[in-house]
């Protein structure tokens, strides 16, 4: 995408997944890292003006969080998404189609009650998914409080039809389809028996630049566990794919469907794996019609985290007259030790990034 384009016609929208807000909150340790990294992706969208924030689900790592949980999150999106600013995109979908299982179903930044600067716009994960009495979530309180836009909840899983949202600025036209957790297997029969419709818009239907966002398996866990990305609609441009930890924020193209996929992973980490061990970054994308550019901004509040692997049987010790458990425990200790020197690479002199490192020596 060319960068002279006008600003007044060049959706920002920044992108970010799988926050998992509360993630061991009582651990005296990291119990705020999670709350920290999610301010930081708040306040780049605030200081880079973007036009709205999408989020790939599970923005909660616990489907009925802490009362703190959801007050520190409220508190978070108050500060950051509230304000004069004026938003300077056009709502043109249907809003009671579009949020119809809201109890006010209404975009919050055309709700007069409201002063929203930020609109921000997610659908639920499998960790912060309806659940209980009413089957109402966590987001369904935000959403309630004017605080979110939440979109792609389905109450019927025999028949799916994903009506997007349309958005407009200046000439460019947006359009975003929510496709919220659904257990793979099952997801995987609706599209195997054509249950699921992607909705196109009656007007200008090659003028859109077509999203979706969704949170399933990418990666096959099983024949029927993983959504094939050969099972999505070849009219859409870009994917943002939920779900997965790693994060791979570099467009990548497949080439027999024509679209690409932007895998934002998860900016705090949840497990001790491969995938987690990876560098943090959100991403802003710009969409002018029907192009668009990335721009990866490294998140510098993460955790350090360094992992390795190391085989024994491939280790040259040196044996002494001593037991070869000591041997074995001394070079170990000298291994992590080089990883926690090495994790000092990660650290980015942020006020609120936490100093010591997550170190992991799978033997």
């Amino acid at each position: 995408m060319d960068s002279d384009h006008n600003p007044e016609n060049v959706f920002n929208v920044l992108v970010a997944s799988d926050v998992h807000l509360g993630y061991g909150e009582k651990d005296p340790i990291r119990g705020d890292d999670s709350f920290n990294t999610f301010e930081e992706i708040l306040q780049l969208a605030d200081q880079r003006e973007v036009d709205l924030i999408l989020l790939g689900g599970d923005l909660f790592h616990d489907n009925k969080p802490s009362p703190q949980c959801i007050h520190r999150c409220m508190t978070l999106l108050r500060r950051y998404c509230l304000g004069d600013r004026p938003v300077a995109v056009e709502f043109l979908s249907d809003q009671a189609e579009n949020f119809q299982h809201c109890m006010n179903p209404v975009v919050n930044y055309e709700d007069p009650n409201l002063n929203i600067s930020i609109p921000v716009y997610s659908i639920h994960g499998n960790h912060d998914d309806p659940s209980g009495f009413g089957r109402v979530a966590t987001l369904d309180l935000l959403s309630a409080s004017g605080l979110i836009n939440y979109f792609g909840k389905w109450t019927d899983l025999t028949q799916i039809h994903i009506s997007p949202l349309l958005l407009q600025k200046g000439t460019s036209r947006l359009a975003i389809y929510g496709l919220s957790y659904i257990k793979d297997e099952r997801l995987s029969r609706l599209f195997r028996d054509r249950k699921v419709t992607m909705l196109r818009p009656k007007e200008y239907v090659e003028d859109w630049f077509n999203i979706l966002v969704l949170h399933q398996n990418r990666v096959m866990r099983g024949p029927n566990n993983y959504l094939p990305e050969k099972a999505i609609d070849k009219f859409v441009d870009l994917v943002i794919w939920g779900h997965e930890h790693e994060c791979r924020v570099e467009p990548e193209l497949n080439p027999e469907q024509g679209f690409y996929v932007i895998q934002p992973g998860s900016p705090v980490a949840t497990s001790l794996c491969e995938g987690e061990a990876v560098e943090k970054f959100v991403t802003i994308v710009n969409i002018h019609k029907k192009e668009f550019k990335v721009e990866k901004i490294k998140l510098k509040t993460v955790r350090p985290f360094v992992m390795d692997s190391l085989n024994l049987s491939n280790c040259t010790l040196n044996r002494t007259d001593g037991l070869l458990s000591d041997e074995v425990q001394l070079y170990l200790t000298e291994r992590v030790e080089d990883l926690i020197r090495r994790s000092q690479d990660q650290l980015t002199g942020h006020r609120k990034q936490p100093t010591l490192p997550l170190i992991r020596l799978r033997v």
